[in-house]
C-alpha cells in the first residue's frame, strides 16, 4: 500500500498544531500480561494482581515497554507504513491497569525538512481516570512528498 492508496498525510499536508486521531486502548488483564512476557519482564506487578497490590499499586500494571509500543503504534496508525520512528521519549506517571481504558491523543509540535525526508516532532499523552500514564514527544520521518 503506497501512501496514496490510503489516509496517510503526506509530510506536504503536515503543519505545526495539528492533532492526530484519537486512539483509545482497552487495558485488559491480557493485554498487560501480553505485552509484558513479549518484552521478556517477568516482574511479579505485571502480571500478579496481589504482588502489584503488596507494592501499593492499585492493581497490576503495564510495563513501560508496552506502553512505548502502543505509543509507536498510535503514530504509525496516523503517519502510515513509509513512517520511520526516529525517537520516543515518554515518561510514566499513573499507572495503566485493567479496566481504565488508555486514551492517547497527540499534535504536531514541530516540522522541518531534512535531505530527503520531512521529521516531524509530535507531542504525546497517554491517559486514564487516574491521569496522565505516558507523556512525551516521538520524531518521526515521512519521505517529502
Amino acid at each position: 500500500m503506497t501512501r496514496g492508496e490510503a489516509n496517510f498525510p503526506r509530510s506536504t499536508e503536515i503543519a505545526v498544531g495539528d492533532e492526530l486521531p484519537p486512539f483509545e486502548l482497552a487495558v485488559t488483564p491480557t493485554v498487560i500480561v501480553a505485552g509484558a512476557i513479549a518484552s521478556r519482564d517477568f516482574m511479579p506487578a505485571h502480571h500478579d494482581r496481589e504482588f502489584a497490590r503488596g507494592q501499593g499499586a492499585p492493581d497490576m500494571f503495564m510495563n513501560i515497554l508496552t506502553t512505548n509500543g502502543y505509543v509507536s503504534r498510535f503514530v504509525t496508525d496516523w503517519a502510515g507504513p513509509e513512517a520511520m520512528i526516529r525517537k520516543i521519549a515518554i515518561r510514566l506517571g499513573a499507572p495503566a491497569i485493567p479496566g481504565q481504558p488508555l486514551r492517547f491523543s497527540g499534535r504536531v509540535a514541530e516540522k522541518r525538512e531534512a535531505q530527503d525526508e520531512c521529521v516531524i516532532e509530535l507531542a504525546v499523552r497517554a491517559a486514564n481516570e487516574l491521569g496522565d500514564h505516558a507523556t512525551g514527544t516521538v520524531v518521526v520521518t515521512l519521505p517529502r512528498a
